[in-house]
């Protein structure tokens, strides 16, 4: 394993017009829907429009298709993105697993450099989240890996670049281990699961967890979501908080706060650390410096919470278990570095890609 240190470039234009413009290819920049101005008091803007849990209306970069998935005795429908090279074609496919708390929107410059370097792009939302069906079931990586790789047979797709992100890096990891032979390379972005939260957090119930989600305020989630950018100002990560607060306007916003808490479960429940050290396709794990995150923290005590989360050693430790991995951390930047710092991000992916 090799490890590097660097600043990205351009590394100043993180907090200028640069970085506005880039994020708003990402998310489009439209006009927040029937938002009013905050009260007195209130750090941000106050939704006032329902958006289904299914985001219905939310937009996304490319057009949307639905596979169906019949999952634990129900009827369900997975959607997905599917993206043609806008370069000559190299033959090769990017699977994209998006985080938790992210909808699939946020790829946008990821897809578009990609497709710039001739890949089909695939990108889906997987059951539970985003604009796929959220069912109150037992969830788990191993049903979200099968259901991923029936629409890479339905795409007739088979093998990939797959690059997972946050909670989509657990899943990445389960599904390089249950199908090895269908990923050429494996790239996963500030994954979670570098530590088995079991050994630092007391379980809590599913119903702690959905009452939780349930009673979580706009701006408690505001602060929430904060956290993962520690340079990016509030402006460009507001659409991840606007979704989340006019879903909880919704008549369905009760399943959404449940497959929340089931699948915060499966996060729990269900550790991917142990699996690296079976992993032998190459592998780039890119992390930023500054990066804390831990699922369910809120549960564990003081102490404890205090230590866990430092992404570069957890990433560094997992990395040297990996039979060839090379791990890239990012100074300064948090959870989300292909939003952060989408040049330097990019740059490094296709690097890796092409070698």
């Amino acid at each position: 394993m090799s490890s590097k240190f660097r600043f990205p470039p351009a590394w100043r234009a993180l907090h200028g017009a640069a970085t506005l413009v880039a994020f708003c290819l990402a998310f489009a920049c439209l006009p927040a829907a029937a938002q009013t101005a905050a009260p007195a008091g209130i750090q941000g803007p106050v939704y006032t429009q329902a958006l289904g849990i299914g985001l219905e209306s939310w937009p996304y970069p490319y057009p949307v298709h639905f596979m169906p998935v019949e999952e634990q005795g129900q009827a369900l429908r997975m959607a997905y993105m599917d993206v043609a090279p806008s370069a000559t074609p190299n033959g090769r496919t990017a699977l994209l697993f998006h985080g938790k708390n992210f909808d699939s929107s946020y790829w946008r410059l990821t897809i578009e450099a990609l497709a710039g370097a001739g890949y089909r792009v695939v990108v889906p939302d997987q059951i539970g989240f985003n604009k796929s069906s959220k069912p109150e079931i037992d969830y788990s990586f191993d049903v979200l890996a099968a259901n991923t790789a029936r629409l890479l047979d339905s795409l007739h797709v088979s093998d990939v670049d797959l690059i997972g992100h946050s909670t989509g890096g657990m899943l990445a990891v389960r599904f390089a281990r249950t199908f090895p032979s269908r990923i050429r390379r494996l790239v996963l972005e500030d994954p979670i699961g570098l530590e088995d939260y079991r050994l630092s957090i007391p379980p809590q119930t599913t119903r702690t967890l959905f009452e939780a989600e349930r009673n979580q305020t706009v701006e408690q989630y505001r602060a929430f979501i904060k956290r993962y950018f520690p340079v990016l100002p509030a402006s460009q990560y507001e659409p991840f908080v606007e979704w989340r607060a006019r879903i909880g306007l919704s008549g369905e916003f009760d399943r959404y706060a449940m497959a929340v808490a089931l699948t915060y479960q499966m996060i729990y429940r269900q550790p991917v650390r142990y699996e690296y050290r079976f992993l032998e396709m190459p592998m780039l794990m890119m992390v930023g410096g500054a990066d804390r995150t831990t699922p369910l923290r809120a549960y564990a005590p003081p102490e404890v919470a205090a230590r866990m989360g430092d992404f570069p050693v957890l990433a560094r430790d997992a990395c040297a278990e990996a039979r060839h991995c090379r791990l890239v951390v990012f100074p300064g930047l948090g959870h989300v570095p292909h939003l952060e710092a989408p040049d330097a991000f990019n740059q490094d992916l296709l690097a890796f890609l092409r070698e």
